[in-house]
């Protein structure tokens, strides 16, 4: 396995001033944000579709860095029914695939997107419960008639550009939050979806990360992974359960807080989380996505990789000798 990072963190730096920082702390792989949420600072698809000797330029300078690319990642909504939103998102998710095929970027990351309750809906409507029963109408009409339909042919853009893995994050407020939901969109749609599976998302939702990867991992689902962790405040979960809208920055009353990699789950967790990604044969990428209010970057950052490079497995698996 290898270490990588979610480049956001580092989107004031220039490109190759922060390839050199990324670097310093040892880490293998790069992410890239392509937009719509993670911005383009570090990789603009639009620009460098239109300017192609840019593509091999920026593929050879991360290649002298010593360092690879383990995805590219659009996070938007297009199917935000705000007509402008879908629009802007859909065009980033559609030229991150162009981009990745150039690339050689075997996946693209993002969110499945959520759309509104019905057709003159302003914002999205994330369904959370099955009653009133006008709950089940929304899921249904929003699953048959946007979500399935949508990525069905967008599923079809991209193996028509040679990207044969969509690695949606599963995300709260989204119509694929959970395994069930990934599965879901994916008999639906074809092996080509998959997950960008990020722990930090499902541990607030009470799903064990060693059985969702097991889960998964028999269906091939998993194509590439997030490093990021979260502290679930259990006393405040007490009183209010897991469901929180309290900003990130309060800290001491929310349910659960993003961290970084050890400061929400112990060593022993992230031991369990390898070692079953071992067990399904992911053996790629770990990019650290840091989003710890607590900690700065820079040192957020430094113990992520500390304490990945003392769990992963980097050497091949070898023969059962005793057996």
């Amino acid at each position: 396995m290898k270490i990588g990072v979610f480049t956001v963190l580092f989107q004031d730096l220039p490109f190759e001033q922060m390839l050199d920082k990324v670097a310093s702390f040892g880490i293998q792989s790069v992410e890239l944000g392509t937009g719509f949420y993670p911005g383009t600072s570090h990789c603009d698809p639009a620009f460098l579709l239109e300017n192609e000797n840019e593509i091999f330029k920026l593929k050879q300078i991360i290649q002298d860095k010593g360092l690879t690319i383990s995805g590219l990642s659009f996070h938007g909504n297009p199917l935000h029914p705000n007509k402008e939103i879908a629009r802007q998102s859909h065009e980033s998710w559609r030229k991150t695939v162009e981009l990745a095929a150039k690339l050689d970027v075997s996946v693209v990351n993002g969110f499945a997107g959520c759309p509104g309750d019905h057709p003159g809906a302003k914002f999205p409507n994330w369904v959370t419960c099955s009653w009133p029963p006008e709950y089940l109408e929304v899921l249904e009409w929003q699953w048959n008639e946007v979500v399935i339909p949508y990525w069905k042919e967008e599923a079809k853009f991209a193996t028509d550009h040679g990207i044969n893995k969509i690695g949606f994050e599963m995300h709260p407020g989204f119509v694929v939050y959970n395994p069930e939901t990934l599965l879901k969109l994916r008999n639906a749609v074809g092996p080509m979806i998959g997950a960008n599976y990020d722990p930090s998302h499902l541990v607030w939702q009470g799903i064990d990360p060693v059985e969702s990867i097991k889960l998964l991992g028999r269906e091939n689902a998993i194509f590439h992974v997030h490093a990021k962790d979260t502290y679930l405040d259990h006393e405040n979960i007490k009183k209010n359960g897991v469901l929180d809208t309290k900003h990130y920055s309060e800290v001491l009353d929310r349910a659960w807080t993003f961290r970084t990699v050890g400061y929400g789950s112990d060593e022993k967790m992230w031991k369990d989380i390898v070692s079953a990604l071992r067990a399904i044969n992911y053996d790629d990428v770990l990019s650290i996505e840091h989003e710890d209010i607590l900690a700065s970057t820079d040192e957020g950052l430094g113990k992520a990789v500390k304490l990945l490079k003392n769990v992963i497995f980097e050497e091949k698996q070898t023969g059962m000798w005793w057996a």
